[in-house]
């Protein structure tokens, strides 16, 4: 093998990678492509192009895109594009500032059915059963190949400098499209998650338990997932390189795809996100500040600057984000009686009707909410239906909240313009003690990664790669690294709730010096992570890809 590595083609003139969400702020996908682009920046300038969804208007642009007509000797107008597909070129506002090119993708929606049918008869891709966003993925997919292709010969690129590197099911289409009219580009596919292993965990089934007797191809049928499923494998075993972000998840590719990824390309993070210490400072008194006022209008009653402030955040995953366990692990400090006041905070997006207008007046008049204690700062379209929301109201009309341990909801996403906080969730971070994310299905962990990078010690799960992470290079504890992971399986529910409640009252009876220690282990630990460290993993994926194109090809 390291023969065949050293040997094969490896030259890289043109890296383009892909994904629903470049340039389109959605989820954890694009927090791994924003802070690894500068370390990629630096090493291929612009030879490195991102590709994302053109999914904006006038009325409302990309506030992470930056149009530049002139770039890529002027792409945008003189690139020919069949079905009708635009481009708009220009510069990602991140660190780095990479070149991306947005894709119009409409004009393919008329073609799909054909495009399907040629996936069936070249790759067994079976999408006779799709439905909701399957068609927008692919249409997407199909219409960012196109741009590869014509990008490169634009450019002038030779095939076989060309590697395309695609993220998520969303995308795989495009790879296999890629791979039919440009077949001797290199390919990467990298699951962030399989679709079937997150449909199984949110279906409620049990995923640990009974792992080993998972089939992926019957679950999809079970679970209606047969046409994400079949493009998601079809792709990570056509794909040059296969890549998963942890081990945890190559685990769940080898079980349920049949196919164990060849290269671990865990998640690094960007130190440029974190603030300095003197902004750091400015923005954990007034983040502080604007949540006290919140919470002290909700719940009538004065939260000081000793209260200690937790949270959970991510997407709005009632299970596999243990949104359930983090409010049944309240109830356990509840009984455990700390002595400082604890304000615990619900930071997921969820589906916000408005901001809350008797809250508004309430900060306003520097007064409390006067119908009664409340617990949510935005009206919800389905308050009465969602989980969180339910939770948190049952636990309260049961009394489990009745002493120093206050639970609010921020059902918003937190972009600095949602009515009530109006902070960014990077500058509202200062402003929390520790958080906890107690996660039942997380292939990596961003959310904690974040939080320690920003001096946060945090709490998780050995079901999340990044607390597999943690295991496996220091000692796990809060005061040695920042972390505390926490075991999960299908049957421990109740006892990792109380091991939880018992390192939140820990950290609430930490001395200033000792919370000082979890903090500066915390930031130590996050610059492990940084992707100067963890990048040469995808440097490794891009050699594996040109090895398997040049074997492929010959």
């Amino acid at each position: 093998m390291q023969k065949d590595m050293r040997s094969c083609r490896d030259n890289i003139d043109l890296l383009m990678e892909t994904s629903w969400e470049v340039c389109n702020k959605i989820g954890g996908i694009y927090t791994v492509l924003s802070t690894k682009a500068r370390v990629l920046q630096e090493k291929f300038g612009d030879r490195l192009v991102f590709i994302g969804p053109d999914v904006w208007t006038e009325d409302n642009p990309s506030p992470y895109f930056v149009e530049r007509k002139t770039l890529l000797k002027q792409a945008s107008s003189k690139m020919k594009l069949p079905y009708d597909i635009t481009v708009r070129v220009g510069r990602w506002n991140i660190p780095g500032s990479p070149l991306v090119v947005l894709v119009k993708f409409d004009g393919v929606y008329p073609h799909i059915n054909n495009i399907f049918g040629k996936m069936w008869e070249l790759y067994g891709v079976d999408s006779m059963h799709a439905y909701g966003d399957y068609n927008e993925g692919c249409a997407f997919a199909v219409a960012s190949a196109i741009v590869m292709n014509a990008l490169s010969e634009h450019l002038k690129v030779d095939g076989m400098n060309v590697t395309a590197h695609f993220n998520e099911w969303t995308t795989a289409m495009g790879l296999l499209y890629l791979k039919m009219i440009l077949p001797q580009a290199a390919t990467l596919f990298t699951t962030h998650a399989t679709s079937i292993g997150r449909s199984i965990c949110g279906n409620g089934k049990p995923l640990y338990d009974y792992f080993n007797g998972y089939n992926g191809d019957q679950m999809s049928r079970e679970l209606n997932m047969e046409a994400k499923h079949s493009l998601e494998k079809t792709a990570a075993h056509q794909a040059d390189c296969f890549t998963a972000v942890s081990d945890l998840t190559a685990d769940e590719c080898a079980q349920l795809l049949d196919i164990r990824p060849q290269v671990v390309t865990p998640n690094g993070f960007e130190p440029d996100f974190v603030p300095s210490e003197k902004q750091y400072q400015s923005l954990r008194k007034s983040g502080r500040n604007r949540l006290f006022a919140i919470a002290g209008a909700l719940k009538g009653k004065k939260f000081d600057d000793e209260t200690v402030v937790v949270a959970t955040s991510g997407r709005n995953e009632y299970r596999n984000k243990g949104l359930d366990l983090f409010l049944d692990s309240l109830v356990k400090l509840e009984q455990l009686n700390p002595s400082k006041n604890v304000l615990a905070i619900v930071m997921v997006p969820a589906w916000v009707k408005s901001p809350s207008s008797e809250l508004l007046k309430a900060i306003k008049d520097n007064d409390n909410v006067k119908e009664s204690p409340d617990f949510i700062t935005h009206r919800l379209n389905n308050e009465d239906y969602d989980s969180v929301a339910c939770r948190i109201r049952g636990l309260e009309a049961e009394g489990k909240f009745k002493g120093n341990v206050s639970v609010i909801y921020i059902p918003c996403y937190l972009d600095g313009k949602d009515g009530i906080v109006n902070i960014s969730y990077y500058d509202l971070l200062p402003a929390l003690d520790m958080t906890v994310f107690p996660s039942y299905y997380e292939p990596w962990g961003y959310t904690p990664l974040e939080s320690i990078a920003f001096g946060k010690p945090t709490v998780t799960t050995d079901k999340s790669g990044f607390g597999q992470w943690i295991l496996s290079h220091f000692v796990n504890s809060l005061l040695a690294c920042g972390v505390k992971v926490i075991g999960r399986t299908d049957s421990n529910y109740d006892f990792a709730a109380q091991e939880i409640g018992r390192q939140l009252i820990k950290y609430c009876g930490f001395s200033d010096e000792e919370m000082e220690i979890a903090s500066k282990a915390a930031l130590s630990t996050s610059e492990k992570a940084d992707w100067k460290f963890f990048i040469s993993e995808y440097y490794k994926a891009f050699k594996v890809a040109a090895c398997n194109r040049d074997a492929r090809i010959k």
